[in-house]
């Protein structure tokens, strides 16, 4: 993912500049005060009040991030917006109040959720659905949270909760530098620094996100006012002083790699080398994108299967362009599956008939012509490009390279069974950048056949968030689940980042989350829910998603489910049901 670019020498600000930022500094150490006095139950209050605000912008922040992404009021993929704009904070803003609410009458987050065991004495969170309109809407969709291995079921109840088990503690002042491509993730970065670490934040809004910036201080309004956030504009220069500031505690960033090491280790040398000792003391935390892999399982498939879930890979990697650090960008193929031809040319299909748009993320037109440059014999489709790698071709560039752009790869391994998906979770653990976010696509009957060793291949992915028969993005707008790299990485070779965001259960100790949805979609979903021998009993009423880009009515029931998330209302509900059904 990529963040405002920190220069690789230092810049000066003017001194009216300075008085600005520390002045919102210093009003932010007040309310750090102020929020450290609050009750659970007056914090409650404030998340509904910040909710009712946020659901009164939902329309102008929706319409106005597809307006700056190129997407006018007719475009079919304007639904995005709403999706991962005010919907996904809306989501977040309910979960967290139920998780506050639960704590302010003494209950533990966690009671009534599920915990069991993962694989290698895991402990697992069932963590969604958790509520019946959910269990409804997102009905065939479960989501995991697989705690660090040693964690007992017992100590994960004992630590949930996170900074409002001791309110009082304050974490001082947070920095929050936001990304560009999203809208909901400053706002989300916001709200996890605030609750899970009781520290109030300075956010600077990334460059392109300046046109929400207006929209972003109506709907915050509640967290303004009493010197809980601020809002700021800046590039480089404003990103450095505030990097370095001695009154702030912590540093968030959204971005890539590049610009965590210049803030961690400052200016290169001349010889384009960095320090041997780190510039800047006071903690991080990071989430910065990889290169993330479509693990397809071989298994007999339908014509109907064949083409939804190249539908499915297309969207993976085309939502927003291909600007989002949560787009997968190499299929794993089978090279002894008999229909890996015939689901190469469905994909190719649903590849290039996917609705255009416009690559409007700065330096994604100079990543697409370094991807041309390394891959000349690409399939160009229109406004993208697809990397079928096969023979000697050198895959090392698809691998190592977050192209950030309309780039798919395609790379062959060997086997069938158990022995393909041993063999492609090693190619993803070892050959791909990054342990951001993995996905997994299986028939349930395959599935059934591999018996445990699925589970056991599915702990062996090193990725922070997993999807099976789903995406990725599906569990970062999913509040209840976290996001975040894999642990292990250092300042050293931070990877795709450290800690996580989102979990609004605030658990302890994370490993990764792990989401599943169905296979098949609405109607032959049903059919194979109730069969014995080729269902997963994960009957969903959805037929294609809203957040396909094939999706004909997605932007109509993308802004309903909004809508109904922020207002309710049976009415507006049944009739966006309606044109679901006609996707």
């Amino acid at each position: 993912m990529t963040s405002t670019p920190v220069a690789t020498t230092t810049p000066e600000i003017g001194e009216s500049e300075r008085a600005r930022l520390d002045t919102a500094i210093t009003d932010l150490q007040t309310g750090a005060r102020v929020w450290s006095a609050l009750t659970i139950g007056q914090r409650v209050t404030l998340l509904r009040q910040v909710r009712t605000s946020v659901a009164a912008t939902a329309e102008d922040w929706a319409t106005t991030a597809a307006a700056t992404k190129g997407l006018d009021a007719r475009h079919p993929l304007r639904g995005e917006e709403w999706l991962s704009g005010p919907y996904g904070v809306l989501g977040a803003l309910d979960a967290y109040i139920e998780t506050l609410s639960r704590i302010a009458r003494g209950a533990n987050p966690l009671d009534g959720v599920t915990i069991d065991r993962a694989p290698g004495g895991r402990t697992r969170v069932h963590a969604f659905p958790l509520t019946g309109i959910d269990r409804f809407l997102l009905s065939g969709f479960t989501g995991e949270v697989w705690l660090e291995p040693g964690t007992t079921p017992r100590a994960a109840r004992a630590a949930a909760g996170l900074g409002q088990r001791t309110p009082s503690v304050s974490g001082g002042v947070g920095l929050v530098l936001g990304a560009g491509n999203v809208t909901s993730i400053p706002v989300l970065d916001v709200l996890y620094e605030l609750l899970a670490s009781n520290r109030t934040a300075l956010l600077k809004v990334n460059p392109t996100q300046d046109p929400l910036v207006p929209i972003y201080k109506r709907a915050l309004a509640p967290l303004i006012e009493p010197g809980f956030l601020r809002i700021l504009r800046g590039g480089p220069a404003v990103g450095a002083y505030l990097t370095a500031h001695p009154d702030l505690s912590h540093v968030h960033i959204t971005g890539s790699a590049a610009t965590f090491d210049a803030i961690v280790w400052g200016p290169k040398n001349a010889r384009g080398a960095r320090r041997k000792k780190p510039s800047m003391s006071k903690p991080i935390t990071a989430e910065l994108g990889g290169v993330s892999p479509i693990i397809v399982v071989p298994g007999e498939w339908t014509d109907a299967d064949l083409r939804y879930q190249a539908e499915h890979v297309a969207t993976m990697r085309l939502q927003n362009s291909g600007h989002n650090c949560i787009a997968g960008q190499v299929v794993i193929l089978s090279e002894d599956w008999d229909q890996a031809d015939a689901f190469r040319a469905a994909l190719r299909r649903a590849y290039a008939s996917a609705p255009e748009r416009p690559t409007w993320y700065p330096g994604s037109t100079n990543r697409m012509h370094q991807a041309s440059d390394a891959y000349p014999d690409a399939l160009v489709l229109g406004d993208r490009l697809l990397v079928e790698i096969d023979g000697d071709d050198d895959a090392s560039a698809l691998q190592s390279t977050e192209y950030f752009a309309p780039v798919l790869g395609v790379v062959n391994v060997a086997g069938t069974g158990q022995e393909f998906l041993d063999a492609a979770v090693a190619y993803a653990n070892d050959e791909l950048q990054g342990t951001l976010g993995a996905n997994l696509l299986i028939d349930p009957a395959t599935e059934k056949s591999l018996g445990t060793g699925f589970e056991r291949a599915i702990a062996a992915l090193r990725y922070g968030s997993i999807a099976i028969n789903g995406w990725t993005g599906f569990a970062f707008i999913t509040p209840t689940l976290t996001w975040g790299a894999f642990p292990g990485s250092t300042i050293d070779d931070v990877g795709s980042g450290i800690g996580v965001v989102h979990n609004a259960l605030l658990l302890d100790r994370v490993e990764r989350s792990v989401l599943r949805g169905p296979f098949r979609p609405f109607p032959r979903a049903l059919v194979g829910s109730l069969s014995l021998s080729k269902g997963d009993g994960r009957f969903t009423i959805l037929p294609t998603p809203p957040w396909f880009v094939t999706s004909r009515t997605g932007a109509e029931v993308s802004e309903g489910l909004t809508r109904f998330r922020a207002n309710g209302g049976i009415p507006g509900l049944v009739k966006t049901l309606l044109a679901a059904l006609r996707a």
